[in-house]
């Protein structure tokens, strides 16, 4: 599989976005904003998935290693672009949420590059060699307190999600470079109880998490999706009820386009299709770590990492929310959920592991495993 990893991750990618355009085929006819023109996401997913695959390949061609040199222009223009969110005129507030820039053609949410400067960002800061890892400062303090800003933003354009998304990643990429393990599980225990402060203080997210604890009695409410959504996964089974015939997409399942189209394909596809696509993301995140793993150098084994990070979180939160095993929380199902600017991201990421894979070690060499530890030990 080490041999030809990036060839069985890009069919999986392949795999996973002609799926997505199928079903938003079938369910975006039925959406509130399709204008009565069924092929109304399918046509602009497309055209996402062309400037997604321009983009893919243009990253995948010239030499990553030139991001060391531009983190900080990179991660400077993804904060002034989430400060323009909140410009009138500039950001768009959608169902309460500033998260989008209206470009005059198409919307784009800065939040999604800023996954992608946040892990290069942390690639560069790791990989420097007078980083001295392990110590409080440089291993958690330096790199918490620059990722702040951008996160911030995200936090008040009332986006949890992608600030746990990509808070979770860090802690990862932290972890992976040799950060001290007693920072790291404090850091994660006090983001985990901030989260849930957070949840309980907005009434919306107050809702949604006890619509969580106790599904049956917010069926109508806030636990609307999450009930469709498992009524649609119950009248699939295995089989599912035929391709285009799902009934849940016709206005009873809120976003059945967007967030929650993991259950229309359970609805109409069935329980094999599911776990084949659960699968799929499984063969992506082992393909992913197999390239990063057998980068060449450090900054491009904690890339790698963190690109594979954020596209299996996404993945597995999207799944365990439309499963109900977890609280609501909007977030696409990378490369099947319709969202240009997720689709776009996702694809980078994409390209930024096959241009990691193509400039890595030869299959026949071993894995180096110094790539994994600190450069310099804590100075006494």
């Amino acid at each position: 599989m080490q041999r030809h990893a990036v060839n069985i991750m890009l069919l999986m990618v392949a795999g996973l976005t002609a799926l997505g355009l199928v079903m938003l085929f079938s369910t975006g006819g039925f959406a509130k904003d399709s204008h009565g023109d069924i092929y109304h996401f399918v046509k602009r997913q497309a055209v996402w998935m062309g400037i997604g695959i321009v983009i893919a390949t243009a990253i995948a061609w010239f030499d990553y290693r030139i991001l060391q040199k531009l983190w900080l222009p990179f991660l400077i223009g993804t904060t002034i672009l989430l400060v323009l969110c909140f410009v009138p005129g500039i950001g768009l507030r959608i169902n309460g949420s500033s998260r989008w820039i209206n470009t005059g053609i198409m919307a784009f949410q800065p939040s999604e590059a800023a996954k992608l400067s946040a892990i290069v960002f942390l690639a560069w800061w790791f990989s420097r060699p007078e980083t001295r890892v392990k110590t409080l400062v440089d291993g958690i303090a330096i790199p918490l307190g620059v990722l702040s800003i951008p996160l911030l933003l995200i936090l008040l354009e009332v986006d949890m999600g992608t600030t746990a998304l990509i808070g979770a990643t860090a802690l990862t990429v932290m972890f992976i470079a040799g950060a001290a393990m007693r920072w790291l599980v404090g850091l994660t225990a006090a983001g985990f109880a901030g989260l849930l402060v957070l949840a309980f203080g907005i009434d919306e997210r107050q809702g949604r998490m006890l619509a969580f604890l106790n599904p049956e009695k917010y069926a109508l409410g806030e636990g609307l999706q999450q009930w469709q959504a498992l009524i649609a996964f119950g009248s699939g089974g295995f089989g599912g009820v035929g391709l285009g015939e799902g009934r849940q997409k016709m206005l009873y399942l809120p976003y059945a386009h967007t967030d929650f189209i993991f259950p229309m394909i359970g609805e109409e596809l069935g329980l094999k299709a599911t776990v084949l696509v659960v699968l799929a993301y499984l063969v992506i995140c082992i393909c992913g770590l197999l390239i990063a793993a057998n980068s060449r150098e450090r900054f491009g084994m904690l890339l790698g990492f963190g690109a594979v990070m954020v596209l299996t979180i996404q993945a597995a939160v999207n799944i365990g929310v439309t499963t109900s095993l977890l609280p609501n929380k909007g977030m696409p199902l990378p490369f099947i959920s319709y969202g240009g600017s997720n689709l776009v991201v996702c694809l980078a990421l994409i390209g930024l592991l096959v241009g990691i894979h193509r400039r890595g070690r030869p299959v026949e060499s071993r894995i180096d495993p110094t790539l994994l530890r600190p450069h310099f030990e804590p100075r006494v």
